[in-house]
């Protein structure tokens, strides 16, 4: 019992990176290779950032971004609407025992780190940090 609080609070294991990783490089070639039949979705420059896992590997929340920034909820739909012929490709490239569900959220990190460049710009912030 007290292996597994230790291990929820632990972040995410070495397995989960790894599958992660194997499907946010495999989606990023699908993608820029336009392996889909939906030429809606083929035609678009979608970034994937990041593919985290749930621990027991049923699910594969990919973090996207479409290129320029723009057309983000339009992207987000036609990735749903696309998820089963994603998923169904990734089972194929990857030779995992189960290939988790797909979801797909915009990836934020472009304007978090906007936003902190920002913040550290501020007189009052490069004052305190002695800049």
């Amino acid at each position: 019992m007290a292996k597994n609080k230790l291990q929820e609070g632990s972040g995410p294991s070495q397995r989960q990176l790894r599958v992660g990783e194997l499907i946010r490089r495999a989606l990023s070639e699908i993608f820029a290779r336009g392996d889909l039949h939906d030429p809606d979705l083929n035609r678009l420059s979608i970034t994937v950032g990041e593919v985290r896992t749930s621990p027991d590997l049923r699910i594969a929340t990919a973090y996207v971004l479409p290129l320029g920034g723009k057309g983000q909820e339009e992207t987000l739909k036609l990735m749903a609407r696309n998820k089963g012929e994603l998923r169904r490709i990734i089972g194929k490239k990857l030779a995992l025992k189960f290939t988790p569900e797909l979801r797909f959220q915009l990836d934020d990190t472009f304007d978090r780190m906007d936003d902190t460049r920002r913040m550290l710009s501020q007189d009052a912030v490069r004052r305190d940090t002695g800049e």
